[in-house]
Order: C-alpha cells, then structure tokens, then sequence
C-alpha cells in the first residue's frame, strides 16, 4: 500500500465554501476509483479547531502502484494543478492500518507527526511505534512512515472531538470519503 497527500495552504480570508461545494459537487467522482482504498477530502479552517491556516489535504490510501499513476498521469489530478498550481505530492508507506468500512461514520481526522530517531536497529520498531502512540479508545487510525524524513504520522478518525484528551496535532475536518467498491 501506498499514502498519498497534498496539502495546499489557502489565504486566511479565503472562502471555505468553495472547497466545500467543490467537494460536494465532485467527490463523488473518486468513489471507487482503481486501487484506492479511500480518499478523505480534509479541510482546516482558521480560528476552528486550532487551526491556525486554511487549507485543503486530501489523504488517500492506495492498495498498490497502479491507480496512484493513473490518478497522476492520466488527467485525474490536473484539476488540482489547474485550480491550485504545482503541489509537493507527499508519499508514505503504511506501517499500521486498523481502518475498516466504519471510516464513513466519522467527521474528523486527527493526525500527530513524530520523528524516528536514529538507533542501531529497527527490528521491531513497529511494536514500538504501536505501543507509544496515544490511544483514543474506539478509535480506527493508521500510521503512515516516510523513510526519507524519518517521521510517521498517525491518523485518527473521529466521529466527536470530545474524545482528544490535550494532544498536540492538527484536527482536519472530512468533507467526504470516497472508498474502494465493497462487495455485497
């Protein structure tokens, strides 16, 4: 599997509600795509939730290489580079995914960055990883890694967030989820 995110930084009196409707009028539209597992459609807001900067990040999950190049190459992402320019595509491997179809139910997605220190091994890091992230009790989340920069990042879903007891992160609000087909 692979992640996938953009995050594009929008001016502080930018009109929120032209990401929304562009996601309400458009999401629909990666519902099933090739290969992805999800799409979240994340927003933050200034002055909502913390947040300091508006922006748009969309998080996508891939189940393999394939629906990720034609997402890129055949078209389907020049609707970001028309409406928002050239965007960095950050990518990571999943390291830990304890997500399932339940994703839908949630609102928010909260995500805590760490760095990976250096060490003389890292057998048995993910066990680590695992154990020291904070737990949210009946919560799905995934931990993404980037070996290039040496941090992981956890994602929480929520569907309240009464649940976050004083953790430092970024709350994004989900505008819509697009996930893989689910058999019937």
């Amino acid at each position: 599997m692979i992640a996938t995110q953009y995050k594009i930084t929008l001016p502080s009196d930018y009109d929120m509600n032209i990401i929304k409707d562009r996601v309400r009028n458009n999401g629909h539209k990666t519902d099933g795509f090739d290969d992805l597992k999800f799409k979240l459609y994340l927003v933050t807001e200034k002055g909502i939730n913390n947040n300091l900067q508006n922006s748009y990040c969309p998080l996508y999950l891939w189940k393999g290489s394939s629906g990720l190049n034609k997402f890129l190459f055949n078209g389907f992402y020049d609707n970001i580079l028309n409406s928002f320019g050239w965007q960095r595509v950050n990518v990571g491997i999943p390291l830990i995914d304890t997500t399932s179809s339940k994703i839908r139910e949630n609102k928010y997605l909260f995500q805590i960055t760490r760095e990976i220190q250096p060490q003389q091994s890292l057998n048995n890091l993910k066990d680590k990883i695992e154990e020291g992230i904070p737990t949210i009790d009946n919560t799905e989340y995934i931990v993404i890694y980037n070996p290039d920069k040496w941090e992981y990042d956890v994602f929480y879903f929520l569907s309240e967030l009464s649940k976050l007891k004083e953790m430092s992160g970024v709350i994004y609000n989900i505008l819509h989820i697009s996930q893989e087909e689910l058999p019937y």
